[in-house]
């Protein structure tokens, strides 16, 4: 038995790359909350901006399968892993120095591509760990603290923007936690050089050559959830627009956003290691009405709007990362991750590049592809819940 496996140190590494995450997020989140708003100013319509945040998140997710798939052939899982951080993570400093939205447009796309690289390794990485916490609880310890920093990062350029700071320097001081990322993912290199050896394979998991029926459909489910979740940086761009919002406060709405993100990865993780997909079914039915509060003209709904999309990404986080390692061998997991991801990033992509366009025609229109969407992926996710039985 190798000597890693134990519950205390698959604890551990889970906290390892949650800290890591937390210095992460603190620097594209922040970026993030400020993208849709930065874009406007330099001069983007709403198609642009819609088109740009899902074409970054059809590159982000899209190049998944390419590296997941290298990833699980070489086993070099800590060389994406590293690569992609540094990607994700030097395109926000870089931000500063755009004079141009199409410039800014190409680093935000850059930052997503470094996520890319990164996402499926790590991932793979996590789910070893996560045999002996229980799936959803792992991947949901993981995901709450990666939104404490999804909270702290927007919160700094808040400030930065009170204390009458500019969009450039805000992703300047960005650039800060970007170096603790990187210097505690080379820790957490050294401190597990084989995190695989933190789980024993169960032959019975999965079947001996594909992925199940289950996995397919559990896919499909996630893509009309997908297409229907409107991205931040277009309800920013509506909030710059209508006025409803003041520009300082759009920041901290996305930080309780992400506050509510992080609680409901833990609640819902929990859950799921009980319930299984039911809960999916049910975060779904709840946190598909964030699109009609977040496009109304006022300052509370918007608010509640944005803790309903928050609990949605939460419960995405978690529960879509934990159903993955429990229906699929380990030695396929990164190829699973990618293929996963980037089914979800083309069907983000084209949502909310048809979203930014109904934007300018109808936001009712809008909201009821939004809601629609979501909705549909519901009897999905019950089908993949009774076949896995």
């Amino acid at each position: 038995m190798s000597p890693l496996l134990t519950k205390e140190n698959a604890i551990k590494l889970i906290v390892f790359f949650g800290v890591v995450s937390l210095f992460a997020d603190i620097t594209y989140e922040g970026a993030r909350s400020i993208s849709g708003q930065y874009l406007a100013v330099l001069g983007a319509s709403g198609a642009a901006v819609g088109f740009v945040a899902g074409f970054g998140e059809l590159v982000g997710y899209g190049c998944r399968i390419l590296f997941g798939y290298y990833s699980d052939q070489t086993k070099r899982y800590w060389l994406f892993t590293f690569v992609g951080y540094f990607l994700n993570l030097i395109a926000v400093p870089l931000l500063a120095l755009a004079g141009s939205w199409p410039l800014a447009a190409s680093l935000m796309i850059l930052e997503r591509f470094g996520k890319a690289i990164r996402t499926p390794s790590r991932d793979a990485m996590l789910s070893y760990a996560t045999q002996t916490t229980g799936r959803g609880w792992g991947f949901g310890l993981h995901e709450a603290m990666d939104q404490v920093g999804a909270i702290l990062g927007p919160l700094i350029v808040s400030v930065v923007l009170y204390f009458k700071g500019t969009y450039a320097i805000s992703f300047a001081i960005l650039g800060i936690p970007a170096i603790c990322a990187l210097s505690l993912l080379a820790a957490a290199r050294l401190c597990y050089p084989r995190p695989q050896d933190l789980e024993v394979e169960q032959q019975s998991l999965h079947e001996p050559s594909g992925f199940s029926k289950t996995y397919w459909i559990y896919i499909i489910g996630l893509c009309c959830v997908a297409a229907g979740f409107v991205d931040f940086p277009l309800i920013a761009f509506h909030f710059e627009k209508s006025d409803a919002i003041p520009a300082v406060w759009i920041p901290v709405f996305f930080s309780i956003a992400m506050a509510a993100a992080g609680l409901s990865a833990l609640f819902f993780g929990k859950l799921y290691d009980t319930q299984g997909l039911s809960i999916l079914v049910v975060t779904t039915a709840i946190t598909c009405l964030f699109a009609p509060l977040v496009f109304s003209d006022n300052f509370y709904l918007p608010l509640l709007g944005m803790i309903l999309w928050g609990m949605g990404v939460g419960a995405q986080e978690s529960i879509m990362r934990a159903a993955v390692a429990s229906i699929v061998k380990m030695s396929k997991r990164g190829t699973a991750y990618g293929i996963l991801n980037s089914c979800f990033g083309l069907s983000w992509f084209l949502g909310s590049a048809l979203m930014g366009i109904l934007y300018d025609i109808s936001i009712p229109l809008l909201i009821l592809f939004s809601v629609g969407s979501q909705l549909a992926a519901i009897p999905f996710f019950i089908t993949a819940k009774q076949s896995s039985q």
